[in-house]
């Protein structure tokens, strides 16, 4: 994988294109040739490392961007859509894929937004389900939103300067400026609320089972909801939501992020980051968060400028269903796809609850990815509810997690736990743990063998 020469016209292109520039001002600023760039940008020519430095030297642009932005997703993903069992005769393989990315780069695009378009080799209604529209839109801008990033740290900072406790602090704000009191009520009043409004008695009534870092957030998204509510607006209006459904919810989440911003500020919460080795403890404990609240806002550290390591975040259940995924600005496989392989150990974290689980895990393409998961139980169970938990997991291509706290210790050049993409998209022959053979693959039975995987299948 080190040697494999990177292609990325498609990124190159887009960044000239969005820099209002032809191909003779971009070849200036870079001191290369207009012929040279034009070959790049057709990618009959590979970005060579000093041309990438002098694109984010000159464009601050991101070269972790490349794996994101790659058409379709990149060679895994194009994979993945032509694993569906409707391509089973065609037989593409890898150098196929590779030629196509390579040689039409607008056509894997176009081949890969028709094909989610439809639904091809989704769960049924996907095509048409808010929460996946929703989850596009996040990615569409990697996980950060920079106004709304700067207005939380703007009111962070006036609200640290009027008092130490930030909980205090948003309360009187509530009160003096919107006229809105916090009551906490208890559980057998609200016993399946978390947080309501009550306009007509002006009170924000929270539950007493939220504990301090969720009432704080609480009452951080209520602020939200009243003094971002511009910039809210102008996100969700943007979006271009059709389905009323998906735009409440885009909302709550801009306003969810916000909440999130106030209680860690940009450059505070970086530079906290960087000073502890991104100490997940530590963080909750300088910020007075939760650690679902610290894997939230560790995968949208992408200011222009002061950037963060690019993190993923998933949260799962024990079932394997994941009920929140985020890449960033990581461009990981493991959040889209739709199964997970039980070898990684974002599922062994249920066995030691509140323990921190590291690994290091490789894809089948050669991706090493440094992993942390924990459980973290939902605020709001009574005695005698089902009991919820989930795992939420957190990850950064092995290549950036060498100052990480909870990477010492770990060789990140040694051996790595072989993972796949769920059993599905997986084509690794010989795994213990395989539930089903990988879609598209003929199995082969022989009556007089048993190897140690379950299932034998035919190659490309």
């Amino acid at each position: 994988m080190a040697d494999r020469k990177l292609f990325a016209g498609h990124a190159v292109r887009r960044l000239r294109r969005q820099a209002g520039l032809t191909q003779a001002a971009m070849s200036d600023v870079l001191a290369i040739s207009a012929s040279y760039l034009n070959l790049v940008e057709r990618n009959q020519r590979p970005l060579s490392a000093s041309l990438l430095v002098k694109l984010a030297e000159s464009f601050d642009f991101d070269p972790r961007a490349l794996a994101a932005g790659e058409p379709g997703g990149g060679e895994s993903a194009i994979r993945r859509r032509l694993a569906d069992p409707m391509f089973a005769d065609l037989e593409i393989d890898r150098n196929e894929i590779e030629e196509w990315l390579a040689g039409a780069p607008g056509g894997a695009e176009a081949f890969a937004r028709a094909y989610d378009r439809v639904g091809a080799g989704a769960a049924p209604g996907e095509a048409s389900d808010p929460i996946a529209k929703v989850r596009r839109e996040i990615e569409r801008w990697r996980g950060h939103f920079a106004d709304l990033d700067g207005a939380a740290e703007k009111l962070a900072d006036e609200l640290r300067l009027g008092a130490g406790d930030l909980y205090g602090a948003i309360a009187e704000r509530l009160r003096i400026k919107h006229q809105l009191t916090i009551r906490i009520l208890p559980v057998d009043v609200m016993p399946d609320l978390l947080r309501r409004l009550d306009l007509h008695a002006r009170q924000l009534q929270l539950s007493e089972t939220l504990d301090p870092a969720s009432r704080t957030f609480a009452a951080a998204f209520q602020l939200a909801q009243i003094e971002a509510r511009g910039e809210i607006e102008a996100l969700a209006k943007g979006a271009g939501f059709a389905d009323r459904a998906a735009e409440r919810l885009y909302r709550r989440h801009l306003a969810s992020y916000f909440a999130a911003a106030v209680m860690m500020p940009y450059a505070r919460f970086l530079r906290a980051c960087e000073a502890t080795g991104y100490d997940l403890e530590l963080l909750q404990r300088r910020f007075g968060v939760g650690f679902e609240q610290v894997a939230h806002r560790l995968q949208t550290l992408q200011r222009v400028g002061a950037r963060g390591l690019p993190f993923f975040m998933v949260r799962v259940d024990r079932a394997g269903q994941a009920s929140k995924r985020f890449s960033g600005a990581s461009g990981s496989p493991l959040v889209e796809a739709e199964g997970r392989c039980p070898l990684w150990r974002v599922h062994h974290a249920f066995d030691r609850p509140g323990t921190l689980a590291v690994q290091l895990v490789e894809l089948e393409d050669g991706a090493r990815w440094f992993t942390m998961a924990r459980t973290v139980a939902p605020q709001g169970r009574r005695y005698g509810a089902v009991p919820a938990e989930f795992a939420v997991g957190l990850g950064v291509a092995a290549d950036f997690a060498d100052g990480l706290a909870a990477a010492r210790g770990v060789d990140l050049k040694g051996e790595a736990t072989p993972i796949g993409l769920g059993c599905r998209a997986c084509l690794r022959d010989r795994c213990p743990q395989r539930s089903a053979p990988p879609t598209g693959r003929a199995v082969l039975i022989n009556e007089r063998e048993r190897g140690v995987s379950p299932f034998t299948f035919g190659g490309d």
